[in-house]
């Protein structure tokens, strides 16, 4: 096992989402040690969205050893195509229903903590694929504390092509990385 006090800083809305787009749902305790046991992570930030009704979750990760970071949420009702300007045309009705979305972006508050503890470990890990972190990975890199970024598939911001060295798709590791339900085999009979 790697002991090189690196912290990880994940988005687990971009990484939970990113790898179900692909096919496949990680597998929360098998991601805690291949971040111990491959790139030396000694602390796991987990910044997600809180929702009262996701405690049984919020325990499960700290269990699992992350440091969970809960960021408040809001609700709000979004028309998909009011959104899309190339099929809305503005003397036609918006005819889609509205959908509930929860919204808890984390995005300052992943960037405000690895600035907090940029004194207490040797190199980052930013999990997440999205291009909203380019001032942060560049940052870290220009003070040598990048170890890696990890992005769930090739779907990642073009933001982040500049940093391609860096990148670790999660997707290669799917066979390592996925939840597989154990189920008990029945007699043949």
């Amino acid at each position: 096992m790697i002991k090189d006090n690196n912290y990880a800083f994940i988005d687990s809305q971009n990484l939970n989402l990113g790898v179900q787009s692909v096919g496949f749902k990680i597998d929360w305790r098998k991601f805690r040690q291949f971040l111990t046991n491959n790139y030396g992570v000694e602390k796991a930030y987990m910044f997600i969205g809180y929702i009262e009704a996701n405690e049984n979750l919020y325990e499960y990760m700290y269990e699992l050893g992350y440091l969970v970071v809960l960021k408040p949420t809001i609700d709000f009702k979004s028309n998909e195509e009011e959104n899309d300007v190339h099929q809305h045309k503005a003397h036609e009705p918006i005819t889609s229903p509205a959908k509930q979305t929860t919204k808890g972006n984390i995005d300052a508050d992943l960037v405000l903590h690895v600035m907090k503890e940029l004194n207490n470990f040797n190199q980052a890990v930013i999990v997440s694929g999205d291009g909203d972190f380019y001032s942060l990975i560049e940052y870290l890199i220009q003070i040598n504390k990048l170890k890696n970024l990890m992005t769930p598939n090739w779907k990642s911001s073009t933001l982040l092509k500049p940093f391609e060295e860096y990148i670790v798709r999660l997707d290669k590791y799917k066979q390592k990385l996925a939840y597989r339900e154990h189920r008990t085999r029945k007699p043949k009979i």
